[in-house]
């Protein structure tokens, strides 16, 4: 490949009139910028199971079981021999911890000069994509494969990306089913020296607890980027629910980490208990605590305060919060997943491993074929795991 210096590249970004081009156009362009033959962008569905194509040239490709596939699953290059001639290398596109799709890189050949150029040009489409999507309908069209029912859209509005994280900490999460959640929300954030993580279980599975979850996820992020604390957080969503929504309730559990120390604080509002995984074993009753009654108007009945819980976490703990619909979900013989086969099913991904969000989306995976694709509820994990800060 000719040696080229950054000047077309340049003169693309520098062109206001390429701001408003739709995203097949600036991958064509881009590539040219770059020397590269052809390249094709395969966004994952909202379910993770198929990576499909902007273009009408190419096909969907199975996340399960295609070299692209791999590369989305592991976040690593992949290259093959491509039909038409030349090599096609397969690069992730990820924009900081969330995985996008992939890209599919066309060349004469591989070389440290497309390598790098190619790579280039999927930090570039991450942000691109990233930028565009909140507004762009045919992004959110192009990655679903099935109607949307009108409570999970009003809910996934709200929602934030799966997967969020840094070099010392990672949050993952996914929710099911994908297009009739109910009630069912997470939520993470990141700031330079906190992670917030919160899972939540509106009462119900209409509408009406999809407002319940959104009020309660508005008023969780109010208290939060005004620079509350834990127990202030929890009274503000107290106070919203039993304002606005007095005949409605949510359980939740809401976490901060302290990037630094490891130290996790979290309160239990009525939900079920977090799971703690060190060293690839289920630490029972870890975070074993008496639950806090739900939130809304339980909430001012109580006779006590909420509680705080406190818990040191070691390098590379993995912290599980979920809904009772995944483990109250039937397995093929009739029986529940269950806490065991939950934690047992993490830990062995672990053992293998496994990327975080990797180990969720085959845990859900799991969950739902084995029910043909049914749940008694709404089924909600969220995982976060963390490494101490290097010297």
């Amino acid at each position: 490949m000719p040696d080229i210096d950054g000047g077309l590249l340049e003169e693309f970004l520098a062109d206001p009139g390429n701001l408003a081009l739709d995203l097949s156009t600036a991958v064509a362009r881009c590539s040219r910028a770059l020397g590269l033959q052809h390249s094709v962008v395969y966004l994952v569905d909202l379910q993770q199971r198929q990576l499909i194509p902007l273009t009408d040239v190419a096909s969907p490709l199975p996340v399960d079981d295609s070299l692209a596939g791999w590369t989305y699953r592991t976040q690593s290059l992949r290259v093959e021999e491509s039909e038409t001639g030349g090599i096609t290398a397969w690069l992730p596109l990820v924009d900081n911890a969330e995985r996008l799709g992939v890209l599919a890189v066309h060349a004469p050949s591989l070389t440290p000069v497309s390598l790098r150029r190619g790579r280039a040009l999927a930090a570039l489409l991450a942000m691109m994509i990233t930028s565009k999507r909140a507004y762009k309908d045919s992004f959110v069209r192009l990655t679903r494969t099935e109607r949307m029912q009108l409570p999970a859209e009003m809910l996934r509005a709200f929602l934030p990306p799966r997967t969020i994280g840094t070099a010392h900490v990672v949050s993952t999460a996914v929710l099911e089913p994908a297009y009739e959640i109910g009630g069912d929300a997470f939520d993470h954030s990141l700031t330079e020296t906190t992670l917030c993580a919160t899972v939540l279980d509106a009462m119900g599975h209409d509408l009406a607890s999809g407002l319940t979850s959104a009020v309660a996820l508005a008023a969780c992020r109010n208290a939060r980027r005004s620079g509350a604390e834990l127990p202030e957080l929890v009274r503000c969503v107290d106070e919203a629910l039993a304002q606005w929504l007095p005949d409605r309730f949510c359980t939740g559990v809401f976490t901060q980490l302290d990037l630094a120390t490891g130290v996790l604080r979290w309160s239990n509002c009525g939900h079920p208990t977090p799971l703690l995984i060190r060293d690839e074993q289920l630490m029972v009753d870890a975070m074993v605590r008496d639950a806090d009654p739900p939130m809304g108007l339980p909430s001012r009945l109580a006779s006590r305060p909420r509680q705080t819980h406190e818990i040191v976490l070691e390098p590379g703990d993995r912290v599980l919060m979920y809904t009772d619909g995944v483990t109250e979900a039937r397995r093929r013989d009739g029986g529940e997943f269950g806490l065991e086969l939950f934690a047992d099913y993490v830990i062995r991904a672990m053992a293998g491993g496994e990327l975080p969000s990797e180990s969720l989306r085959r845990l859900i995976h799991s969950i739902i074929d084995n029910k043909s694709n049914r749940l008694q509820d709404d089924a909600t994990i969220l995982m976060l795991q963390w490494w101490p800060p290097t010297a």
